[in-house]
């Protein structure tokens, strides 16, 4: 790590532009693992741990942030942010990753391979600002790979699609423009889908890989937190554990691009508030009925504009009532300091 550059760690204007003349007795590292009570960050001059001043949460791998050498100071703001809806029954949004250039959706070449959770990924990853790539292993041992990768280009114009044996080196190798020249490539995914196995292929790793099921192709945790590891080619991979659960909020800009010609579509029906279903003047309904647009793709792009629409008002709704209780608190604090000194 010692013949790295800030650049070469992925430094550029955007956070160097974040600087000011306060922060000159501080220095830049990445964050490569998140742990409870401390950072492992990446610099130039190699990697160490750092105390986290804000809560854990608050930090996602691949952050910039500045140190005075034993705690980060204060975290720049990313390029990109891939967050979702946390899983479970609370309304917190998680980070997941930051200032990717490219996220990898991994799938399989068998009964892993959905539609609906292909667009559901995209949308999530274009919220994010960042470029998608899917990649379709296990193609060896699929008896129609191409069909697989045909179904996925089809999902929208901003993906490029790749098939591919994780196992094979030359093969996994392809993705090294993704991954090269200080670029940060993430890794996301459900399990035993091989993101490990890439992951060791394009680091020289040796983590420990198992098997998906051969009952349903469902697979099993391998990776249990997320890393930024440099990879052989100059760039930087971010593996992540798999997701069961991925509920979308605040994705609305991601849903328009993923659906974008039924977004334009939408736009030419009669009624602004249309709900494509029985309204005169429907473009997206008369598209349907002239086999232009297949219903599915339409009821799978409502379903994920309702959720995201009620995730988002929920998360809003949460944050209201954080700061409602976080000024009643303050006030509360302030009236007892008041009384302490009047007492004294």
């Amino acid at each position: 790590m010692n013949d790295k550059t800030l650049p070469d760690l992925g430094w550029s204007e955007h956070f160097a532009r974040q600087l000011s003349e306060s922060d000159a007795d501080h220095s830049p590292a990445r964050v490569a693992e998140i742990h409870r009570d401390r950072l492992v960050v990446v610099t130039p001059g190699g990697s160490f741990n750092l105390h986290p001043r804000e809560a854990s949460g608050a930090y996602a791998v691949g952050d910039w942030v500045l140190t005075d050498g034993t705690s980060a100071v204060r975290r720049l703001t990313p390029v990109s942010d891939l967050s979702r809806r946390a899983a479970g029954p609370g309304v917190a949004a998680q980070r997941i990753a930051a200032n990717i250039d490219t996220i990898g959706i991994v799938t399989s070449c068998n009964e892993d391979f959905s539609v609906p959770r292909l667009e559901r990924y995209l949308a999530l990853v274009s919220s994010a600002g960042c470029l998608p790539l899917v990649i379709l292993t296990k193609a060896d041992k699929a008896e129609d790979a191409a069909g697989y990768l045909r179904q996925a280009e089809k999902l929208s114009p901003l993906v490029t699609a790749l098939a591919l044996n994780a196992k094979d080196p030359e093969e996994a190798a392809r993705l090294t423009p993704w991954c090269s020249k200080a670029q940060t490539l993430a890794l996301i995914g459900s399990s035993g889908v091989g993101k490990t196995t890439l992951r060791n292929t394009l680091t020289g790793e040796t983590a420990e890989t198992r098997e998906a099921r051969a009952d349903d192709a469902r697979g099993r945790h391998t990776t249990t937190f997320r890393a930024l590891r440099p990879t052989l080619a100059g760039g930087w991979l971010i593996d992540t554990p798999g997701m069961r659960e991925l509920q979308l909020a605040d994705a609305s800009e991601g849903i328009g691009a993923v659906f974008d010609d039924l977004e334009v579509l939408a736009s030419a029906c009669r009624f602004s508030n249309c709900g494509h279903d029985s309204e005169p003047g429907c473009a997206v309904k008369a598209a349907v009925d002239a086999g232009a647009v297949e219903p599915e793709r339409v009821a799978r792009w409502q379903k994920l504009l309702r959720e995201d629409r009620y995730n988002s008002e929920t998360l809003a709704q949460s944050r209201d009532r954080q700061k409602r209780f976080t000024k009643r608190v303050k006030g509360a604090m302030q009236k007892a300091q008041i009384k302490r000194d009047v007492e004294r």
